[in-house]
């Protein structure tokens, strides 16, 4: 695993890895691979199939959008090249001190309404469950909902529920509403991947992209105790 401590030990997994441990607890996320040159890049999106997502696999850099560490959309192999190319280069500019693991390549997935899971450890009452809009509509807005772990079913209907934007869930000026159950179905298993991995001291998925039949996490990052 490619892990990065901080001063309070605490160790930061880059995206592959955070959704490789995701994934074997069972939570839906978008497959990402590591690519470590130009030649794996392109030979991987060729094997996921394009259009695919390029971005910075390093736990140095928190925003990747921000540093120009993420490419949307690459239809071919051309475009992967130069992509991956575009990437390196920026990070190095902006992060000249970052390590960085290479690109991850995911498929490109249809846009869905974005929401955001998170958990972070209390001092006093332990795990806590973050629910709410996701992308940077969490910053802007703080639209969320908490809840203590283990989290119940019923916990996590009402999670959902009580946040402001909760209408842009059920579907608005004609768009559909987005699949609730697949979203309560993965509250509820978060809360019990971090109930059986008590040394994950922290994770966001964000965004998460609900869909009429599903929900599938985009985007991954899990913090472990030192």
């Amino acid at each position: 695993m490619t892990e990065s401590e901080n001063s309070s030990g605490s160790r930061l997994l880059a995206e592959v890895e955070s959704k490789q441990l995701l994934a074997q607890g069972g939570i839906p996320v978008v497959e990402a691979r590591l690519a470590r040159n130009k030649k794996m890049a392109i030979a991987i999106s060729k094997d996921i199939g394009f259009p695919v997502v390029f971005k910075v696999n390093s736990t140095d850099v928190v925003h990747k959008s921000d540093a120009g560490g993420v490419k949307l959309g690459l239809a071919n192999a051309t475009q992967a090249g130069k992509a991956y190319s575009e990437i390196v280069s920026s990070i190095r500019e902006r992060y000249p001190q970052a390590g960085i693991q290479g690109v991850s390549v995911q498929k490109m997935v249809p846009p869905g309404v974005e929401v955001i899971i998170g958990m972070s450890k209390d001092p006093q009452f332990g795990p806590v469950l973050m629910f709410g809009l996701g992308g940077i509509m969490v910053e802007v807005l703080k639209d969320v909902s908490f809840r203590i772990v283990p989290v119940t079913r019923r916990d996590a209907s009402e999670m959902i529920r009580e946040i402001k934007g909760y209408p842009v869930l059920e579907g608005y000026r004609g768009k559909a509403a987005v699949d609730i159950p697949a979203l309560e179905d993965l509250i509820v298993k978060i809360s019990q991947f971090v109930e059986k991995n008590p040394q994950i001291k922290e994770l966001d998925l964000n965004p998460v992209f609900a869909y009429e039949d599903k929900a599938v996490a985009a985007d991954a990052r899990v913090v472990l105790e030192g």
